[in-house]
């Protein structure tokens, strides 16, 4: 009987917490996002608002289906992102003289502005990872080469 016991036990061990790469993930996330804060309080964005506005920056101009697929996100969470940055002053948004269905999001100089406000974050959270810059860059290269192998969501 004792026999039993350790098969059922080996049955649900991929139910373990210990046993799961998500778990890591998702905390580790959850945990940057959290560190994050207190340096986009002062420039009063969420990290969503951030990495939009990251994107901006670096883009200018941008439709929202295309800087969906660059942040990873659908049309629902980004749509009132982009209405509270453009409530702010951000970007403003624009349907596509040739192409009215596409919807374009374009930085306005004070979102421009804002760029020298946050310059000093990602250095202000590189002293909050305890990695290596080898270490840093392994994980960043491991953690894309995961998305890339994830896939579309099929609905």
């Amino acid at each position: 009987m004792g026999n039993s016991k350790e098969t059922k036990d080996c049955k649900y061990d991929c139910l373990r917490l210990q046993n799961q790469l998500c778990f890591p993930l998702y905390a580790c996330s959850k945990e940057i996002v959290r560190r994050y804060k207190p340096y986009l309080d002062k420039i009063d964005l969420t990290y969503t608002q951030y990495i939009t506005m990251m994107v901006l920056w670096e883009e200018g101009q941008v439709s929202v289906k295309e800087l969906g697929e660059k942040l990873m996100l659908d049309s629902g969470t980004l749509t009132p992102v982009l209405k509270k940055l453009e409530q702010k002053g951000y970007l403003t948004r624009s349907r596509d003289k040739d192409d009215e269905r596409v919807l374009n999001v374009t930085l306005t100089a004070e979102g421009e502005a804002l760029k020298d406000q946050a310059v000093d974050i990602p250095k202000q959270m590189g002293g909050c990872m305890k990695l290596s810059p080898e270490d840093a860059e392994v994980l960043y290269k491991v953690l894309y080469k995961v998305l890339q192998g994830l896939g579309p969501v099929e609905e």
